[in-house]
């Protein structure tokens, strides 16, 4: 069973939340944050290298101390303030018309060391490393990792009255048209039935973070094995999270580009394709996959859709199903020669986001050779393979929209 609890979140004013709200650390490079930051904007705090001109080393100490500046101007200046109480937080994003409600809490760190915080991807100690370095000299989680539960009826009952009974305290749409509104629970009797409520839901499920959250997790470890008087009650126990009932996320496509045929020409590449796939020639128009094991290919300025021959993937496998390792085993490996997508340069991936037609693009430029859109991953496949210990291969799930980082903030002390 897991333990969340809530928190004295640190959180912009009303007025200018939708000022210094930002797109995570992750999602944009430090060129695109520069041209991006606003005066009031979380960017400053999260990618601090884009003070400098020209934009300094992000992993240097002039940058790190200048990550720890910005967050007390932040707080002195006003533009981030701490609740006086522990609360909840509600967190709703709207996309293309569909709304997803997440609670933000505070997640214990020894259920991530226990497995009751599952996680479907590998992390890398590089990566791990540069975020906790970003927890230890804010003592804070500054950005919220993003977690699944398996859906309860009671919590939704829970959210919707909260949502019913006020306006939203933030309530605006960012520049790619996705819209954020955040309700605080004020309500004592409401965040302490929460917390029971989670008490009785066995597990939550990494669904995007994993190297934050594995950063968060070590450094209380860390601050637990320093502190001799430990209780497991010290707010350090604790990290940041926004976790939404699984039945209301969708996971969106995550495409495959190459660079060339390994040789070979591309009736010769499509020739072999047939020895797994039913090919058939789908013209210029972009073609979607429709279903499981069904890809679609653009290759010499045409689509093609691939379908999977029986016998060829195995469902009855957490891995197996999977359309990238379907992908991977037949295609990827067996005629093209990749065979780490972690490290082959020949081949790219391109996130759902940005559609089809990016994919054409890629290709028709001359940068690519081919490229591969496959039908998205379910919520329920990755339960499954969590649940199973399993891990998925590289550049499987997109999840959208993505968290708007400095809606609120937690500290650990």
């Amino acid at each position: 069973m897991v333990k969340i609890k809530p928190f004295k979140g640190v959180r912009p004013p009303k007025d200018i939340a939708h000022e210094v709200a930002s797109r995570p650390y992750d999602v944009l490079n430090s060129v695109e944050a520069k041209a991006e930051a606003g005066e009031k904007s979380l960017l400053h705090i999260i990618k601090p290298e884009i003070d400098f001109d020209p934009i300094a080393d992000e992993h240097s100490q002039e940058v790190y101390d200048k990550a720890v500046e910005n967050f007390k101007k932040w707080q002195s200046n006003g533009w981030l303030k701490q609740d006086s109480t522990e609360k909840y937080y509600i967190y709703a994003q709207t996309m293309e018309g569909r709304t997803q409600y997440g609670l933000v809490a505070a997640c214990h760190f020894e259920d991530y060391m226990e497995g009751k915080i599952k996680k479907h991807e590998l992390t890398r100690k590089d990566k791990e490393e540069d975020r906790m370095i970003h927890v230890r000299i804010q003592n804070a989680n500054v950005e919220p990792v993003f977690f699944a539960y398996p859906a309860v009826n009671e919590i939704d009952e829970i959210v919707a009255k909260v949502v019913a009974a006020s306006a939203p305290e933030y309530d605006f749409v960012a520049a790619d048209g996705f819209g954020h509104k955040f309700w605080v629970v004020e309500d004592e009797q409401l965040n302490k039935r929460i917390t029971e409520i989670f008490a009785e839901i066995p597990a939550l499920y990494v669904a995007d973070g994993h190297h934050r959250t594995a950063a968060a997790a070590l450094v209380g470890g860390e601050k637990k094995a320093a502190n001799p008087n430990h209780t497991g009650e010290e707010e350090y126990n604790y990290f940041l999270a926004v976790i939404f009932p699984d039945n209301q996320l969708k996971i969106i496509d995550y495409n495959r580009v190459v660079k060339d045929l390994n040789g070979l020409t591309s009736a010769e590449f499509i020739a072999k394709l047939g020895e797994d796939f039913v090919v058939a020639e789908k013209g210029t128009e972009i073609f979607k996959p429709e279903s499981l094991h069904n890809f679609s290919m653009y290759i010499d300025g045409k689509w093609y859709s691939l379908t999977a021959k029986p016998g060829t993937y195995n469902d009855n496998d957490p891995i197996g199903v999977l359309d990238v390792t379907v992908l991977s085993n037949l295609v990827l490996d067996k005629v093209l020669g990749i065979k780490d997508l972690r490290t082959d340069k020949r081949i790219d991936f391109v996130g759902g986001i940005r559609g089809l037609g990016e994919l054409q693009k890629r290709v028709d430029s001359g940068e690519m050779k081919a490229a591969f859109a496959l039908y998205p991953v379910t919520m329920q496949q990755l339960i499954n393979i969590s649940d199973t210990g399993n891990i998925m291969p590289p550049k499987t799930t997109w999840f959208e929209p993505k968290l708007r980082s400095g809606l609120v903030i937690h500290k650990l002390d």
